[in-house]
């Protein structure tokens, strides 16, 4: 609530310097574009073509490997062996081993790199990735420097990179706010994960920062060159143009500087905050800058892009939780300093598994909101209406009421206060008035593959949970190609199980459960041998942490069809299975899916 009532006078001020450029400009003429200009902003919708095809390309891959899973999913509904699936393709093996599922650097990926507890340098891009960023920094660069006059004077050369690299950080921010939407259309159109986007979006904003600090010190330096300093210091205080210019280039520095990982990771919603606030000073600073230039129709499609998003996330969260009635949380206190939080949402809405959503709690934070996986979603009724009385079975169905549940691991900041809500004086849940925003996140869709092994590390499990239930599901109704189904999951003590007992109690009662499913309990650290024991053949218990390699040449010698393994837990963990994915790319045929909150 304070940063609102921060930004309320922030942005009525903006306005009003708006206003008063505008109008300083239009007093100065509108601006001839150059010959040189004319070509610099021929290069920008040529850089903006090439993206989009790039992005085309990607649409079509997508496309043809949706499908080919429907294909092998319609074509494996009846078939119990599918054998045809389970060979790999040498070159797609290959590329998968050492480009597509390959670390820039020997097996570490996702686990982070950190000076200590408290200090987080993040992490390192697969190859692939590697590969994209390589591409946009290399247009950036050669199109910066494309046909310019570098044999020509000083006094000619640094007004046209001056131009180029301002025009060039002016078109980059379409992308660079399209990427970091969490209403990115991109996201399910490409069927590519909003981690990939973030990654994008942190490196493309560090190009904006070098094409801005390029573009301000190529004026400074030229300024001076020919007019001396008494005259650079001069247009600081009687120009619009540059002035505005100025206070740009030090918002977009000053947002590079403190979205470094390690303040990022360490002060995460101050960094968000101060990330908010310094993006609306610099996109209207720089619609002061380039007013009545041929450069501000492309800070208009990044502010509308913005605007748009921010627009309907607030739509979204009001048709979510206000129109019919209100959202609830029960936030019950688990063992193992966890939370298992159960939303009576106002309003039905369709979920899928492995999507998330965005959890406000206003008591706690009204500003703040975090991520997290929706293990299990079902529908909520009673027996007897608000005077006790028995109602009908008309009547009850007419008051059913949408849940989903969520597990939360204790840590800093909201989570650290919602877990003290709840366990304060003595109690052990409580209920809070909430807001949930979504669904969000790319579908992997798992019901094409044979067998499916699915990792999960403590709180991790909430990813999985949902799938467990569908491919069940799908097996016991024929939808699915699923034969084999095996979840592993890593956890410190026997006590974690209760955090999704009840649910698991409702996998393990479903139709058919047995013939598909087995459940591998790995208990890192047990107090006693006798709390380890195994309930059926179906649900094991081991003590300590599980061999990768063995689990996946045991799934790979009695494979059905094609393999899909997916993890969600720690970073160690995810590239420990990613190496052993990697390794077993040939002669079957293994998909490694990821599953994690990058940021």
């Amino acid at each position: 609530m304070r940063s609102s009532l921060l930004l309320a006078p922030l942005l009525a001020g903006l306005a009003a310097a708006v206003y008063d450029a505008e109008s300083s400009h239009h007093e100065e003429g509108p601006h001839i574009m150059t010959p040189q200009e004319l070509y610099d902003d021929k290069v920008a919708r040529y850089y903006i073509l090439s993206g989009g095809s790039v992005f085309a390309v990607i649409l079509i891959w997508s496309a043809v490997i949706r499908m080919s899973a429907h294909i092998r999913r319609l074509t494996s509904l009846s078939n119990d062996t599918q054998r045809y699936f389970i060979t790999a393709h040498n070159f797609w093996a290959w590329m998968k081993r050492h480009v597509m599922y390959a670390p820039l650097l020997w097996k570490r990926h996702n686990r982070e790199y950190r000076l200590s507890a408290a200090l987080n340098m993040g992490t390192l891009p697969t190859r692939f990735h590697t590969v994209l960023l390589l591409m946009v920094v290399g247009s950036n660069a050669y199109l910066c420097l494309h046909k310019l006059p570098f044999s020509s004077p000083e006094k000619e050369f640094l007004p046209s990179i001056r131009k180029r690299t301002g025009t060039m950080a002016t078109v980059n921010l379409i992308p660079l706010v399209l990427m970091a939407g969490r209403n990115n259309p991109l996201i399910k159109l490409l069927d590519v994960s909003f981690d990939t986007w973030n990654l994008l979006h942190r490196w493309l904003g560090r190009i904006v920062v070098l094409e801005s600090l390029a573009h301000t010190i190529c004026w400074m330096v030229g300024k001076v060159h020919t007019d001396g300093w008494a005259d650079l210091r001069e247009s600081l205080g009687s120009s619009n143009l540059i002035l505005t210019g100025i206070v740009a280039t030090v918002c977009v520095v000053v947002i590079s500087l403190h979205s470094v990982s390690v303040l990022r990771h360490a002060f995460y919603e101050t960094f968000l905050h101060f990330h908010i606030v310094l993006v609306i000073v610099f996109l209207a600073f720089t619609w002061i800058h380039l007013v009545g230039y041929s450069q501000f129709k492309y800070l208009l499609g990044a502010i509308l892009l913005w605007a748009f998003e921010r627009a309907w996330r607030i739509v979204t969260i009001v048709y979510r939780n206000f129109l019919r009635g209100n959202t609830t949380a029960t936030i019950e206190a688990l063992p193992g300093e966890a939370m298992r939080v159960t939303l009576r949402v106002a309003r039905p809405w369709t979920f899928r598994p492995g999507q998330h959503l965005y959890l406000y709690i206003p008591s706690v934070g009204w500003w703040t909101s975090h991520p997290f996986s929706v293990a299990w979603s079902d529908t909520e009724e009673s027996d007897t209406d608000e005077k006790g009385l028995v109602m009908t079975k008309q009547d009850v169905l007419g008051l059913q009421h949408p849940t989903m549940s969520l597990v939360i691991r204790r840590r800093t900041g909201m989570t650290n206060k919602l877990y003290e809500k709840a366990t304060e004086n003595g109690a052990t849940s409580v209920t809070l008035s909430a807001m949930v925003e979504g669904p969000y996140g790319a579908e992997h869709v798992l019901d094409s593959y044979g067998s499916v092994v699915l990792f999960a590390a403590g709180v991790g499990i909430t990813h999985h949970v949902s799938y467990v239930r569908h491919l069940v599901a799908g097996f016991a109704d024929g939808t699915v190609a699923t034969r084999r189904l095996t979840l592993v999951w890593v956890i410190q003590s026997p006590e974690h199980l209760e955090w999704i007992r009840p649910w698991m109690t409702s996998i393990l009662f479903m139709n058919r459960r047995r013939e598909v499913l087995r459940i591998m309990l790995f208990i890192t650290r047990p107090r006693n041998t006798k709390e380890i024991h195994s309930p059926s053949t179906t649900v094991q218990m081991f003590p300590g942490k599980p061999d990768i390699g063995t689990i996946l040449d045991g799934e790979i010698e009695k494979q059905v069809g094609a393999m899909g393994v997916m993890v969600c837990g720690t970073g160690s963990l995810s590239d420990e299975i990613r190496f052993a994915c990697r390794q077993r790319q040939t002669p079957t045929h293994v998909d490694f899916i990821e599953e994690c909150f990058t940021w």
